[in-house]
């Protein structure tokens, strides 16, 4: 049995989930406006685990979402995956944010996912992929304005989702634009990827891993 722990604080979302041969086995998080890692992400990871009867000893990864997002979450993410794989000696597992957000998107065989970050003003951290999941456009801090994904929306039904999706809601009306709001990355969403990178032994290091911040420091 192949038991991994996963931890997304990549946006206000503390979120910890624990995941079995693949399948979701339970999930825990805080959808709060504040950011709240500091003080729940501990008690989430030993609560979660034993509310499933599972140790610490029974996991056998570590998967933690690393960025772009929150500077202070993914570091507090990234300094907890680390310490649990340093003291337990099992890999740790890196998955991109913007791609498990991506997944949350449903119902959208017919068009492409864009996930948003957001970021400081009109700008967002954001990527587009297409129905198969695949990464089309890399992931990148873009100012948004009017015409933002013109070339995109004109020839497919475009969803986005994400915490910086109100920003474009709010100056494009184009009618192939679906925007979901309210969605922040879950770390539901990144047990099939990391089992997907545990598979191929795609590990980090875990002595030398830092977030993918993209951008400079940025509170928040």
């Amino acid at each position: 049995m192949f038991t991994i722990l996963c931890i997304e604080t990549a946006s206000t979302n503390c979120s910890v989930a624990i995941g079995v041969n693949g399948k979701l086995l339970a999930l825990k998080e805080d959808y709060d406006s504040n950011y709240s890692h500091a003080e729940r992400l501990h008690i989430f990871i030993q609560e979660i685990l034993a509310e499933n009867n599972l140790e610490l000893s029974d996991l056998d990864a570590i998967a933690v979402s690393k960025g772009p997002g929150s500077y202070t979450g993914l570091r507090i993410g990234v300094s907890a995956a680390k310490g649990l794989c340093f003291s337990l000696d099992i890999p740790l597992i890196s998955v991109p944010t913007l791609t498990s957000l991506a997944m949350q998107v449903k119902g959208s065989e017919e068009g492409l996912a864009i996930p948003m970050m957001d970021a400081r003003r009109m700008e967002v951290y954001t990527a587009i992929f297409d129905k198969d999941g695949n990464q089309i456009e890399e992931t990148s801090a873009k100012i948004l304005d009017a015409t933002s994904y013109k070339n995109y929306l004109d020839e497919h039904i475009v969803y986005f989702i994400g915490s910086g999706v109100e920003k474009l809601q709010k100056i494009c009306e184009h009618p192939n634009a679906r925007y979901i709001v309210n969605i922040l990355p879950s770390a539901a969403q990144m047990i099939t990827l990391a089992t997907t990178k545990h598979k191929k032994s795609d590990f980090e290091d875990v002595a030398y891993f830092e977030p993918y911040y993209l951008k400079d420091f940025m509170v928040g």
